[in-house]
């Protein structure tokens, strides 16, 4: 039986004192090492115990190619330098296929050449492995480029090793060329709003400068770092990134990375930005700096629910005001956001029955699960705080005291009312004059960096960095970023298709239209050609349309796949063949 795994290299048939045989099935002879005999009772003889260590070179006796169980026989041998990784008899080519579509179109091939070099196509590679496999582990490459086409020159898979060399010598300015040539190509004449958004990753690491403990999102307690995405929601491209220290608030960093817009020749820029960011010293920078914003405000903020308040039961009912493209209702006012503010704001208002009745019944269970946390405590030597102040008069024996104990909570009932009132309101200020649905298109269309977010942390495996160095970390996130911007490419065109064809399909989103895609297998033949397994699916050409591509163009690209790997096999046999004849 055929070894599952080979190395590539090739080396001299060991010579270890009778232990190695040979056997030839169906063409091909195996190398076999003897590692051990056992006495059979029943029969009353040795057998012996054999393990497959490699293939004989055709045409070649003295030579072969070892396998993986090679090195745990032979662990002192030192083999040559690798130069092609053993490739899986069935190749999935349809996502690479899309992939290499928006890498050529987006001419990121080129960019990443004249910047990174010769390995140009291993971090493509790496970026395509992130979004095909959704995970960013370096050990784990080899597994997906056994069984992938490759970007590498002549198709080369690297091993682990290999990998995490390269992540450590991409340096930092080819990461800040890449940036100002990919932002250097953009229209910036054009007026255009980012959507700007932040998150945070926990790192599995050594001694990286950027892992503080600060304030994570997931997974309490751990150290973490901080990393920005800048969204371009005209063109629903990401322009620009970056990582900061994990003790460093969104709110302070935001002003630097504002900065960095205007670094990059954007001029005419808004900035769409999530509640995070609502905050008097932000609005005060932005206004400074000429910039306008779109901004979600704090709905428990006295000023944004005062103008709620004022203006509930006055819009909900009337048809004009209705939203119909996101089933709310909206209307706007002009205030100043604080008392010395020189200009006023626009505030839109808007009203959803749906979310009233989901917040509702969410903060109403949120006081009933008070309410009875209250009475387990009744009696106890405990002091209530937070929420427990907000919503409740809190009663205790002896309060001060040594011996103080809680007796009762009541209810905070004009608190509570006011805040049931709020229920189904939300508020977004914009600096610039515009209507409530042109407000909410603009701060919907954020949604575009959301799902960035969602999917670098999810489908691109990237939730936490497991590196060592800051050099590797620096890099994996360069190559996240590029994942990110094919991605959501992938992304864009899969949803125009849906909007052309006026419904869904359960298909066209990324990761279910890559795992679709997956299925496109070339299979490689008795007379060492891969070809097609079967003709293009319905539902895969319908993904296909979404790129520009059709059933044609994966014939084609298959063919041409199968013709250069014919070509390199046959390049890589004949070298490792001269050079080792050389040393015989």
């Amino acid at each position: 039986m055929e070894c599952h795994m080979y190395l590539d290299c090739t080396i001299k048939i060991p010579d270890s004192n009778g232990k190695i045989t040979k056997k030839t099935i169906k063409g091909t002879t195996y190398i076999y090492y003897e590692y051990a005999r056992i006495y059979l009772k029943d029969k009353k003889y040795n057998t012996p115990r054999r393990i497959c260590i490699g293939k004989q070179i055709p045409g070649q006796p003295a030579l072969m190619l070892p396998n993986d169980k090679f090195l745990k026989i032979f662990p002192q041998e030192i083999l040559p330098e690798e130069k092609q990784g053993y490739r899986s008899g069935c190749l999935r080519i349809g996502a690479y296929i899309v992939i290499r579509k928006v890498i050529s179109d987006y001419r990121l091939d080129l960019m990443l050449a004249r910047i990174v070099g010769k390995d140009a196509g291993l971090f493509l590679d790496l970026a395509a492995y992130t979004i095909i496999t959704e995970g960013n582990a370096a050990q784990y490459y080899p597994d997906y480029a056994f069984n992938h086409p490759l970007m590498t020159e002549d198709m080369r898979i690297y091993s682990d090793s290999k990998v995490s060399d390269f992540l450590s010598r991409t340096t930092t300015d080819q990461r800040i060329l890449f940036l100002n040539e990919w932002n250097e190509k953009k229209d910036h004449r054009e007026r255009i709003y980012i959507s700007y958004d932040s998150t945070n990753k926990n790192s599995q690491a050594g001694d990286i400068d950027l892992v503080e403990f600060g304030h994570p999102k997931d997974d309490q307690g751990k150290e973490i770092f901080n990393y920005s995405i800048a969204y371009d929601r005209n063109n629903r491209e990401p322009l620009f990134y970056e990582s900061y220290p994990g003790s460093i608030v969104d709110i302070s960093q935001l002003q630097y990375t504002l900065g960095k817009a205007k670094g990059y020749g954007y001029r005419r820029v808004g900035f769409i930005l999530d509640r995070g960011y609502f905050s008097k010293e932000n609005i005060r920078f932005m206004d400074d700096n000429g910039y306008d914003f779109v901004i979600m405000a704090k709905g428990m903020k006295k000023l944004v629910s005062d103008i709620i308040l004022e203006r509930r039961g006055r819009f909900e009912d009337d048809r004009k005001n209705s939203i119909r493209a996101y089933k709310v209702s909206g209307t706007t006012v002009r205030r100043k956001l604080y008392a010395d503010d020189e200009k006023e704001r626009y505030f839109h208002i808007y009203y959803s029955d749906s979310k009233r009745q989901s917040e509702r019944e969410k903060f109403e269970d949120k006081i009933d699960q008070m309410g009875k946390k209250l009475k387990d405590c009744m009696g106890l030597p405990v002091r209530l705080r937070g929420d427990f102040i907000k919503y409740f008069d809190l009663v205790y024996w002896h309060e001060g005291l040594e011996d103080e104990k809680f007796m009762s909570g009541i209810e905070k009932t004009e608190i509570i009312n006011r805040e049931i009132q709020l229920c189904g309101y939300f508020v977004i200020v914009t600096s610039d004059k515009m209507t409530a649905e042109e407000a909410l298109t603009l701060y919907k269309s954020r949604d575009g960096s959301e799902k960035l977010f969602r999917g670098d942390k999810s489908y691109l495996g990237a939730r936490s960095e497991r590196v060592y160095s800051n050099e590797s970390m620096d890099t994996k996130i360069f190559i996240e970023f590029v994942a990110t911007i094919i991605r959501s490419k992938i992304y864009t065109c899969l949803k125009d298709e849906m909007d052309r064809q006026e419904h869904r399909r359960n298909f066209m989103t990324v990761p279910a239209a890559i795992k679709e895609l997956e299925k496109i297998e070339m299979l490689k033949g008795a007379d060492n050609e891969y070809r097609l397994d079967y003709a293009v699916t319905a539902r895969q050409k319908e993904i296909l349309k979404a790129f520009g591509l059709t059933a044609s163009n994966v014939q084609k690209q298959a063919a041409a796949i199968s013709s250069d790997l014919a070509r390199i096999e046959v390049e890589e046999f004949e070298k490792a063949a001269n050079e080792q004849m050389k040393t015989l």
